[in-house]
């Protein structure tokens, strides 16, 4: 099978695309004949082993998972033993490395049904990215009908979803991105937006029950500064590509945990674990039309390396999805 294959840390320079042998379902695992795979930061992130702290388990010298992509829409060639509920020719959706290929391996509780009327190409758009936001505002903030929510970074894959479900359970939604991104947070259904070159939101003296952070780009004191008291402030990776660095947002992190026990505010960082339940509750937001996934550009497999470079340094508006 072809797959986009990296044997050393580095830009995207370092993919190439290859013949490869096709990966064989485990006990627990399926099969999937992938028709389209998303890019997310989390993509360009093992690509370059940044931040490099974190190569303690991508991997020291070069990335473990050779294979990269995360996000995959297709059809189940086969199944593993001990696999219930999914059967070869099912259409699904999901999440396990190595989706930058013709079939991938996933576990079976990683993998749900494609949410009806979607293409591939927008089922493969959901994963990582709405399980993130899903978990960071329903799980960890516990968002709720009437709070003030503050996403920074709305116009990024995460972020565009993270607008749609905290407008899902009845919250007041403000968006924080650039000037060109302006209509496209308010057609989500943002009710305020604010274009970060025209103002710092963290110097403006407005506070949010919930703020979710996935840029990384303020200090931990300015993001407490726009949460309320008894507020929710959730950390995540994610942004551009600048050059490498030794801790990157980690260092947020680090600074969260020697701070939490000593704030009234709840500083919380965030883990995106992939489950099926959370494949099925996407699944039900889109099919009532509450979340629609936002593609911002195809690529073909082939140009999976140029793909990478719009999305780690070009500000990629929503998602970039690659169709096998």
């Amino acid at each position: 099978m072809k797959a986009v294959v990296q044997d050393r840390y580095g830009s995207a320079d370092t993919l190439e695309v290859r013949e490869v042998d096709p990966p064989v379902p485990a006990a627990g695992e399926v099969l999937v004949r992938v028709h389209a795979a998303a890019l997310n930061a989390y993509d360009w992130h093992f690509m370059h082993g940044d931040p490099k702290l974190a190569r303690l388990m991508m991997g020291l010298r070069a990335p473990k998972e050779r294979i990269r992509g995360r996000d995959f829409a297709g059809r189940v060639e086969a199944v593993g033993a001990q696999v219930e509920g999914l059967s070869p020719g099912d259409e699904v959706y999901g999440e396990a490395d190595g989706a930058f290929a013709e079939f991938v391996c996933a576990a079976a509780d990683a993998v749900g049904p494609k949410p009806a009327g979607l293409s591939f190409e927008q089922a493969a758009a959901i994963p990582l990215a709405a399980n993130t936001a899903l978990i960071g505002l329903r799980d960890l903030a516990g968002v709720r009908a009437g709070q003030t929510v503050l996403v920074n970074g709305a116009s990024g894959g995460v972020g565009t979803f993270a607008v749609q479900i905290a407008k899902a359970y009845g919250a007041e939604v403000t968006g924080v991105c650039s000037t060109r991104n302006v209509d496209l947070v308010r057609s989500l259904g943002a009710d305020h937006v604010i274009d970060y070159t025209q103002e710092d939101f963290t110097r403006a003296g407005r506070q949010y029950e919930v703020v979710l952070d996935l840029v990384g780009n303020h200090s931990l004191g300015a993001f407490r500064r726009t949460v309320t008291p008894t507020g929710t402030l959730v950390l995540s990776g994610g942004g551009v590509f600048e050059g490498g660095s030794l801790v990157g947002p980690m260092g947020l992190f680090f600074k969260r945990r020697l701070m939490s026990p000593f704030v009234r505010q709840r500083l919380l960082e965030l883990p995106a674990k992939p489950s099926r339940a959370n494949l099925a509750a996407l699944r039900e937001l889109v099919e009532s039309g509450k979340i629609a996934p936002v593609v911002d550009r195809t690529y073909p497999l082939s140009e999976v390396p140029e793909a990478i470079r719009y999305l780690e340094v070009e500000h990629a508006r929503a998602k970039v999805v690659v169709t096998v």
